[in-house]
């Protein structure tokens, strides 16, 4: 109630204008009179013909049609007015002194949006305007509200972009440099302070990195500007590689990283750069939470008609009740080093192993570690 109330103050009957089409002058000087009166504008026709024309030259927010008219019909006019995009968004009210049910059916089913019958009570005609008026009101509030959230959204698109774009480059360089100083030096080098600054820095440098790179590659995914490219891939050729990418990583937290892969080709249909970023957070995610000195098993295997790549930690594991909505939820966690994430990772997970037909999965114990693995369909 206070919603109509609020719309019906917003509204200013002057900034909408009225077509009257009818071909009796005197009903069209008195519909002009009462509309006029109400601080509508209004413009006229008195044919049907003429009513296409005026609603194409004058754009009007409502029309009150006759229905019986000597060239074509109201019925006739609407049918023609409802085909034209440029037209057939206008509401009708169709005039008759027809009242067979039949009549008003063939009314509806050609465009009316309301019917008056003749002789009308003005108060009546009053009220039956101001209603369609109201219903084009809120149209248009809601498609100015449409505009404003689609141009909010490509600009938060647009920002999220130029942010990951920009900023990876020379985070991968920070990144690089940072892993080859914390690999060169010791704490008995640069002392154990020093060291642990130099170590904490490397591994922000690698959340921030990975976090561009995720961020880039969902905004390009929810835009629909990432293609996937689907290619034959032999995953023994594939996931060694990744796993190669963070063993120096690894090595920063004294993990051990153990690949199993198949003594057989595993050759997928999925898109490389797809494959590759799903695997590349589950080893980021299994090298965040697990301890010192523990170890992360990545082993490949077939499941029916899917390849399956698994990645198990001995990490500090999920708590049951986020299981069902791990990826899902872009939650930010800490990692066993203090590593920040921001869950974007999973969520991209998910959402690219569906793109390429597969599916992600995991299991976990609480203080025990968790395996991720993604399913990809094998080659037919």
């Amino acid at each position: 109630m206070l919603e109509n109330e609020n719309l019906e103050s917003r509204i200013v009957k002057s900034d909408y204008k009225i077509l009257i089409v009818d071909d009796v002058m005197s009903n069209v000087l008195l519909l002009k009179i009462l509309l006029t009166n109400e601080k509508y504008q209004v413009c006229t026709a008195n044919c049907g013909n003429m009513c296409i024309e005026q609603a194409k030259a004058e754009k009007p927010d409502l029309i009150l049609l006759d229905v019986m008219m000597p060239d074509i019909s109201g019925f006739d006019a609407a049918q023609i007015l409802k085909k034209d995009p440029e037209t057939a968004h206008i509401p009708i009210i169709f005039l008759t002194a027809l009242n067979n049910p039949s009549d008003l059916v063939h009314g509806f089913q050609v465009g009316a949006n309301d019917f008056l019958t003749k002789p009308f009570n003005k108060e009546e005609l009053v009220v039956r305007v101001f209603h369609q008026i109201k219903l084009v009101a809120a149209t248009r509030i809601i498609e100015h509200q449409n505009e404003e959230l689609r141009a909010t959204i490509s600009n938060r698109d647009k920002m999220y972009s130029v942010i990951a774009h920009d900023l990876r480059s020379p985070m991968a360089s920070i990144r690089m440099v940072l892993n080859l100083v914390v690999n060169a030096m010791s704490p008995d080098i640069i002392g154990p302070e020093l060291f642990e600054l130099l170590d904490k820095a490397n591994r922000e440098s690698e959340d921030v990195h990975d976090l561009l790179d995720n961020l880039l590659k969902w905004t390009k995914s929810q835009t629909g500007r990432l293609n996937v490219v689907r290619q034959d891939l032999d995953l023994n050729d594939i996931i060694p590689g990744v796993v190669d990418i963070f063993e120096m990583i690894a090595q920063t937290k004294k993990i051990d990283l153990k690949y199993q892969g198949s003594s057989n080709p595993v050759v997928v249909y999925a898109d490389n750069d797809m494959l590759k970023t799903v695997v590349r957070n589950f080893l980021s995610n299994a090298i965040k939470f697990s301890p010192e000195n523990s170890s992360i098993e990545i082993t490949l295997s077939e499941e029916g008609d899917f390849a399956k790549v698994s990645v198990r930690d001995h990490g500090v594991g999920i708590a049951p009740d986020r299981i069902d909505s791990i990826f899902k939820k872009g939650e930010t966690t800490y990692g066993t080093g203090g590593e920040e994430g921001s869950g974007l990772g999973l969520q991209l997970c998910a959402d690219f192993a569906r793109k390429i037909d597969g599916d992600v999965m995991v299991e976990s114990t609480l203080g025990e570690g968790s395996t991720f693995s993604v399913l990809v369909p094998l080659k037919k």
